[in-house]
């Protein structure tokens, strides 16, 4: 008898965005931007891949595209109770142990993404895995660019020691741009959606930070070039041009 899948990839995608309300549904080279992120999942062919929404036009966009999507609650205050929500409903008898949540905004997402998140969280044996690229000396002043402080390991991969808006650490010659994906054991976000929001995560508005402080081991692995992430108008537009070339 087959050995059944234990991983799971999970997108969170709501409508109600501050900067961008509807943004999954904006229509990047002839499909919405949700179902690019989905298609990209699926290219990586290494777990079931799922859509968690509080909205029912995303659910029939993703359905009528052949892929699988459930309804989550309206109120969540970030992805990772959105995607523990959609785990627990997807999977009760908790066969899944580990979780890749990627983001709804991420069109040009890499294939290769979900796969090494899932090598970065199985090999390190961490609480959660996220990536990191290099930033440059524009982006590592930019506050909306989330900085991380990472131990590089013999492995090849790191551990997170911090992360900021600010430009640290101070003095090295590399900065590290904070990819917002994650990979979770499944206690790991059980334990991690049940906990109040920290001091430290209240100050930056960074919701790992909250990880950190509960000392869960966060895992990082590197990644040359980040997908580029839909935020405003103009990250749309310039999406929109890229993609259609």
């Amino acid at each position: 008898m087959a050995k059944k899948n234990t991983k799971i990839i999970i997108i969170p995608a709501r409508m109600a965005a501050s900067r961008l309300p509807g943004k999954p549904l904006a229509e990047i080279a002839g499909k919405p931007m949700i179902q690019h992120v989905w298609e990209r999942a699926l290219e990586a062919n290494i777990a079931p891949v799922y859509v968690a929404t509080d909205d029912r036009g995303i659910v029939d966009i993703i359905t009528s595209a052949g892929g699988k999507a459930v309804m989550t609650r309206a109120d969540h205050p970030s992805g990772s109770d959105r995607v523990f929500e959609a785990v627990e409903t997807i999977d009760p008898d908790r066969h899944i142990e580990h979780i890749l949540n990627l983001q709804g905004d991420l069109p040009e997402l890499a294939p290769e993404i979900p796969t090494l998140l899932a090598d970065c969280l199985a090999t390190t044996g961490a609480d959660l895995a996220t990536l990191v690229t290099k930033a440059s000396a524009e982006e590592a002043t930019r506050p909306q660019v989330v900085k991380a402080v990472v131990s590089w390991q013999d492995s090849g991969f790191g551990k997170a020691l911090y992360f900021s808006r600010a430009a640290i650490p101070t003095g090295a010659d590399t900065l590290y741009h904070h990819i917002g994906v994650y990979g979770w054991t499944r206690a790991a976000l059980t334990r991690f959606v049940f906990l109040p929001p920290s001091p430290l995560e209240q100050a930056e508005k960074l919701e790992q930070l909250r990880a950190l402080e509960a000392g869960m081991h966060i895992a990082t692995g590197f990644i040359d070039i980040a997908p580029g992430g839909i935020d405003t108008a103009d990250d749309l537009e310039r999406a929109r041009q890229r993609m259609a070339q």
